[in-house]
């Protein structure tokens, strides 16, 4: 069996959902790729493959060959400890052979390593950890160490803002001269001297050429792979009327020049990808926030010495301090001290936790009042918060089954539309068709075909999708709500019935005290409690913990019992301050010679409440009853009120008796329910309910849920619960809060909604405007502004969720 590896490869140079596909079908050629998803709206690529068949630098490579790059990061680092050639070519070789560092040059006159390297892939800390590692010490320049991709993106923004404002400066003057000139705004000799048209030209040629040299390269190089992509429509359309007017400006032929309508095209259509490009950036925004919520320094305990370091050097093992109002910087357990931690930013709980020797704090949440010490268990890429941050990457990078019909359509989208446009241009041509009297049938034709050419962009189809599955994705995560993937999110849009596990899902998983009952004058609760929990001490019973548990709440002294039994199946026996005392069910009373008979409606009343009832007897005379049962969740109530609220049927599923089921389902809202449930006959029940139409969502926090979870339409598993329940379920709830099934789903809904809102404005405008072009009703520079104008909307509306109420 092959191994499989995971990466993420941000990428340059891509204009449309054709750039997607050329680059997957190039990259799922290669031997040993078993994956690739390229997301536009993200620009990245998350590629699976066998890293025995095939290298990283390989499928690099091919993706380069296919016309487009990978983002990389460039780092100047001093080093001291260089001594002569020797040294240099180690550490070279020592920094080549980390996965991500694409070159690695090493000056000994300059004590200076100059580093290429792909952030998604590798970070600085690791390349100055291999720098200490191979005997060096390196100098950090004090950059943030996760802003590389950050400023190749921007490096390149600013390249298209360069473009931009280039275009707009030939441009403008170039459309006003034109214009003014078809307008007989300007006097009679500038309009018709031939420099003017010499001047237009010298105005147009950087516009066509620098400003559009893009559009002709990504243009060659899609056509080089056998595709075609927005880039040809741009480069043909723009050429047509740049050619076209040649010959006239060259006074070979009589006619009107169209030089201002290729330039406008191109700065139109450069200004509408800036604008682009601009709003995908706000489409991670939850990503930047969650990796600004990472501290930076530690302060930890070493060789009895408090020290601050920076939290990349922070070990497992390290004692760790943290002062009032300090950020915790790495996971850990907390071994002394006692305050509340504020973990909303990785919960979306806005109360406090309360945190004492043995609680598990997590890093970058924030210690509210008290002092902390903690051990760290848990550090980098281990955290909780960067396993958050991985999740939301990978569900980002991510495509949703829905996305597969739009690239489907963009594939053969630019073909088709060369074709029309070349239909389009004939049947001007040919056909009688009436013209204006200042232009030929020959320009008439070309204007239309370009036209049609310009406003066909499959740019908002590719974009439909992805930027809202970002903008969900990293949404969810500030809510606490983890989506694995884009399926994960469209699924949860058809999900019409919740199946609620019960114990630790409904109710909180452990027992405990819900009532006690004197049934003797002489004994208050607290004597029957104090009996019970002494004699309890000798026991291992969960039911016995609920007891000592509640005899700690209420600062009740325990006695130890000089004498104690099990009765396996019944309950203790034991002898407490020369008092003979039973604790246990009705048959244990009753193979004592104890009438309970007294008691019976009193234990019915407990039992039909689901609780288990607890008979206390002292010295042969039953003096009290305690109830213990699994408390109901805080929340659970009004989380089954909103589920029903918005037209789901909920059901519970439970292994335990009817009898309890119903109590708890009673408290709880819920009236559909399945009890007395095997661990292994979870699924079948399942499988059942989706025989029978059902879209199911399973929510569970056990190892038992796990194998529902993952047959379910959708598994939600709570952060609260097992680690093999959280692994499969597409859907975590890092909080444990059920009301966050709601959002989760509306959530999934609002999305759905808005990606069939941008697919359908996608495909509106081609299916209406490319015919409205092709009929000779659209200017190609309208058709430019148009083209435009519709990615930036798909973006825009995308970017509507972020700040939608759920």
């Amino acid at each position: 069996m092959s191994n499989q590896k995971q990466i993420i490869l941000p990428i340059t140079g891509m204009t449309c959902a054709n750039c997607v596909a050329t680059i997957e079908r190039n990259v799922n050629k290669l031997v040993g790729v078993q994956q690739s998803n390229v997301n536009l709206s993200s620009e990245r690529a998350t590629i699976t493959f066998d890293p025995n068949a095939i290298s990283l630098d390989q499928i690099v490579g091919k993706i380069q060959k296919a016309g487009y790059d990978v983002a990389r990061g460039d780092l100047n680092i001093n080093v001291l400890g260089l001594a002569d050639s020797t040294d240099a070519t180690r550490l070279e070789k020592a920094l080549m052979e980390l996965e991500g560092v694409t070159l690695a040059q090493v000056s000994i006159a300059s004590q200076q390593i100059y580093l290429q390297y792909i952030p998604t892939i590798i970070s600085q800390t690791d390349i100055y950890k291999t720098i200490k590692h191979a005997g060096f010490e390196a100098i950090e320049n004090g950059e943030n160490v996760d802003d590389a991709e950050v400023k190749a993106r921007e490096i390149e923004i600013t390249h298209q803002k360069k473009l931009l404002f280039t275009g707009l400066l030939l441009t403008i003057p170039l459309f006003i001269l034109s214009m003014g000139r078809d307008f007989n705004l300007l006097p009679m000799a500038i309009a018709h001297a031939r420099w003017l048209d010499w001047f237009m030209l010298a105005l147009a040629t950087p516009v066509q050429f620098y400003v559009g040299g893009q559009y002709y390269i990504s243009a060659y190089k899609s056509l080089k792979n056998k595709s075609a992509n927005m880039d040809v429509l741009i480069a043909l359309g723009s050429s047509v009327a740049y050619f076209y007017s040649l010959p006239i400006v060259f006074g070979l032929l009589n006619g009107h020049i169209y030089l201002e309508t290729s330039a406008v095209i191109i700065t139109l259509i450069r200004l509408g990808k800036y604008l682009e490009s601009k709003a995908k950036g706000r489409t991670s925004e939850a990503i930047k926030r969650l990796l600004n919520l990472q501290p930076k320094t530690a302060l930890v305990v070493r060789d009895d010495r408090e020290i601050e370091l920076p939290v990349e050097d922070v070990m497992i093992g390290d004692v760790v301090l943290v002062k009032p109002g300090g950020k915790i910087p790495v996971d850990g357990v907390v071994i002394e001290g006692k305050s509340t931690v504020d973990e909303s930013m990785l919960t979306g709980e806005s109360l406090p936790v309360e945190k004492r020797p043995g609680s598990t704090v997590y890093g970058a949440t924030i210690n509210r009042f008290g002092f902390l010490r903690f051990e760290a268990s848990r550090i980098g890429k281990e955290t909780a918060l960067s396993q958050i941050i991985k999740l939301v990457e990978e569900a980002q990078g991510s495509k949703a089954p829905i996305q597969r019909l739009a690239d489907k359509v963009s594939s053969i989208f630019v073909p088709i539309v060369i074709a029309i446009a070349m239909v389009t241009f004939l049947v001007w041509l040919f056909l009688p068709i009436s013209t204006s009297a200042n232009i030929s049938g020959f320009t008439h034709a070309m204007i239309n075909a370009v036209a049609v050419l310009v406003i066909a962009c499959p740019c908002a189809l590719g974009l439909a999708t992805p930027t809202a599955i970002m903008v969900a994705s990293g949404k969810g995560a500030e809510m606490g709500i983890l989506f694995r993937s884009g399926e994960s999110i469209e699924r949860g849009a058809s999900i019409n019935t919740i199946v609620l596990d019960k114990t630790g899902t409904l109710t909180r998983g452990q027992p405990a005290v819900t009532s006690i009952i004197s049934l003797h004058q002489q004994y208050s609760v607290n004597n029957i409690l104090q009996f019970a929990a002494s004699l309890e001490k000798g026991s291992e019973h969960p039911l016995g913990e609920a007891l000592i548990a509640e005899a700690g709440n209420r600062s009740l002294e325990l006695h130890t019992p000089s004498q104690f039994t099990a009765i396996s199946g019944k309950g203790i026996h034991g002898i407490i301050d020369e008092n003979d005392i039973l604790v246990g069910n009705v048959q244990l009373m009753e193979s004592n010679n104890i009438n309970t008979e007294h008691f019976q409606s009193q234990m019915d009343s407990l039992q039909n409440d689901a609780n288990t009832a607890i008979l206390v007897a002292v010295n042969n005379q039953v003096i009290g009853l305690i109830g213990i049962a699994d408390p109901i969740k805080q929340g659970s109530q009004e989380a089954v009120k909103n589920l029903q609220g918005m037209g789901l049927d909920v059901i519970m599923l439970t292994g335990d008796n009817n009898r309890t089921a119903l109590a708890i389902g009673r408290k709880v809202g819920i009236e559909h329910i399945i009890s007395d449930v095997l661990p292994g006959g979870k699924t079948e029940q399942i499988k059942l309910l989706q025989q029978a139409g059902k879209k199911v969502a399973m929510v569970g926090d056990g190892i038992n849920d796990a194998p529902s979870l993952a047959q379910a339409e959708i598994g939600m598993a709570l952060g609260t619960g097992t680690d093999v329940a959280i692994a499969a379920a597409p859907v975590t709830l890092i909080s444990g809060d059920l009301r966050n099934i709601a959002v989760a789903l509306n959530l999934s809904r609002k999305t759905m909604q808005t990606i069939k809102q941008n697919l359908f404005w996608a495909f509106f405008y081609n299916i209406i405007l490319i015919p409205v072009a092709a009929l000779g009703f659209l200017n190609p520079m309208i058709s430019a502004g148009a083209m435009a104008f519709s990615s930036i909307f798909v973006v825009s509306n995308s970017l509507r969720l972020k700040n939608r109420r759920f």
